[in-house]
């Protein structure tokens, strides 16, 4: 991998908690929010992605909920899974440095 044209780094929060991991999928989107006859869609969805979830044994999953602000001060939100351990922090609310890298195409 050639070397990055240019770096930015960003720093933020971020809030360590835990999800179901069978409930990961169930999510609502931008799109989601278009019309209210999406709406009632994403519902349906959710619902049914829900009452499949209880069908199954519950799995925790390890998340973050990371945030920070752009160059452009937009606020930004991330989440970033970390799998079934939770990372050896002493802490729910930590620190978060987040490093953006731009490079040619090859």
């Amino acid at each position: 991998m050639s070397q990055p044209v240019h770096k930015v780094e960003f720093e933020g929060k971020a809030k360590i908690g835990e999800v179901m991991g069978n409930l990961t999928s169930i999510q609502l989107k931008p799109e989601d929010f278009s019309s209210p006859i999406a709406l009632q869609m994403a519902f349906s969805r959710i619902y049914n992605e829900i009452m499949n979830a209880m069908s199954q044994s519950p799995q925790k999953h390890y998340v973050a909920d990371v945030k920070f602000n752009d160059s452009l001060g937009n606020p930004i939100s991330v989440g970033v899974d970390f799998g079934n351990n939770i990372p050896p922090l002493s802490k729910q609310d930590v620190k978060v440095k987040i490093t953006i890298e731009f490079y040619d195409e090859d």
